[in-house]
């Protein structure tokens, strides 16, 4: 009787167990919401402010990364700048694949502070989509963002970081 009572208990801790890691990343996400850690973006947004609201000037800096083993350079034309918000910006960054291959990145986007990146709104950027390059090939793309007037003032500057990937085995491009 006492065994089976124990192999019920271990049973129905592993159900729980697996149960409860299922139910992590919907947790997970809630929770980034909720608190604007991890600096998760969204996709493009279609915004406008009205002249009227208060805007201020706030400091933008642009990090960029490469994952392990994607040799591409990656760069932002300058490391930071100087933004009014409500307004509406444009950073351009440039892609070269350094190998004798062609490949497929991608690139995933971050904001630092994590709970400002709910106030920057990318209207257009290269994160949206992956980027075929042939060997040797350079490519400039642009990012128009605005930052919401509404920013907590907390938050003087913001850091829009870039990790880049090699995705080319998930393409046939080879």
């Amino acid at each position: 009787m006492g065994q089976t009572k124990n192999v019920f208990r271990l049973l129905l801790l592993t159900f729980g167990m697996f149960g409860f890691g299922f139910a992590l990343v919907p947790l997970y996400d809630i929770f980034c919401d909720i608190t604007g850690l991890n600096g998760k973006v969204s996709g493009p947004t279609f915004v406008s402010y009205d002249e009227e609201l208060q805007s201020r000037s706030m400091k933008v800096t642009f990090v960029t990364l490469n994952n392990k083993n994607m040799p591409w350079s990656f760069k932002a034309d300058s490391p930071q700048m100087q933004i009014e918000t409500g307004k509406d910006y444009l950073m351009n960054f440039t892609f070269t694949n350094t190998t004798l291959e062609p490949m497929v990145a991608q690139a995933i986007p971050s904001v630092s502070p994590g709970r400002g990146a709910k106030y920057f709104h990318k209207t257009e950027c290269f994160c949206f989509e992956q980027q075929y390059l042939a060997a040797g090939e350079s490519i400039t793309i642009p990012v128009k963002f605005i930052i919401d007037p509404e920013i907590p003032d907390d938050i003087s500057s913001l850091a829009l970081g870039y990790t880049l990937f090699d995705v080319t085995e998930q393409f046939a491009y080879k």
